[in-house]
């Protein structure tokens, strides 16, 4: 029972830093084109 005690905190604090990195790549144009990088690598470089 005391092992809950910590698991869960982390569990949440886990989440959070999940939804945080999802929020940053969101709002910094990660998916803004996601077909240009399909196309890039069939360009010649």
């Amino acid at each position: 029972m005391d092992i809950l005690y910590l698991l869960i905190p982390l569990s949440v604090v886990l989440v959070l830093m999940i939804l945080a990195g999802l929020w940053w790549a969101v709002h910094h144009g990660q998916f803004e084109s996601l077909e240009q990088e399909g196309e890039r690598i069939l360009q010649d470089g």
